[in-house]
């Protein structure tokens, strides 16, 4: 069955190793006859919310005129939402935070997404992944009926073009072509 898959790349470095990760995952759930696209954050206004609550108590769109009404549409219409950032003092990018923030009104329509959480760190600790995965579940929690269907961790890639050749291109590779 073909898939929308719709990739979140948040770093704010195009071709940065969590890029490049996002880009071999595309690559992979391309080939299986997905339909693919990757939004690059960085390329994207997206303003932060303002808590006016026009979107979650009165039910009308944001007020706000950026990118962010846009790419939220394209996240209600995904099956599968893959969310890649890298880490930035044990956290995700601040480009991603943004986003999710706005999600505050039509958080309520996302029903039934399979979600892949995708993260670089310059550290190379392994469980830098939980607290990246349990800032991802605060946002899921709200979800109707999500589903994680996988999250993949490459540690020791700090500078652009470090993840050259590491086995995690691969993982991402194959996490889309199985997506």
């Amino acid at each position: 069955m073909t898939k929308k898959v719709l990739i979140l790349s948040s770093s704010p470095r195009r071709g940065g190793n969590s890029d490049t990760l996002c880009d071999e995952f595309m690559r992979g759930a391309a080939e299986s006859g997905n339909e693919v696209e990757k939004i690059f954050l960085r390329d994207k206004t997206i303003h932060p919310c303002t808590g006016c609550s026009v979107c979650s108590r009165d039910k009308k769109p944001c007020p706000q005129k950026d990118d962010a009404a846009e790419i939220i549409e394209k996240m209600l219409a995904a099956d599968v939402i893959v969310m890649g950032t890298p880490v930035y003092f044990y956290a995700m990018s601040a480009q991603m935070k943004t986003l999710i923030d706005r999600c505050c009104g039509p958080y309520t329509e996302m029903k039934n997404k399979e979600f892949y959480f995708i993260a670089t760190a310059a550290e190379e600790d392994d469980t830098i992944m939980d607290r990246i995965v349990a800032n991802f579940m605060g946002f899921l929690d709200c979800l109707e009926n999500p589903t994680v269907k996988g999250t993949l961790f490459c540690g020791g890639v700090w500078h652009v073009g470090e993840i050259k050749g590491n086995p995690k291109l691969d993982e991402a590779y194959k996490m889309g072509k199985n997506c």
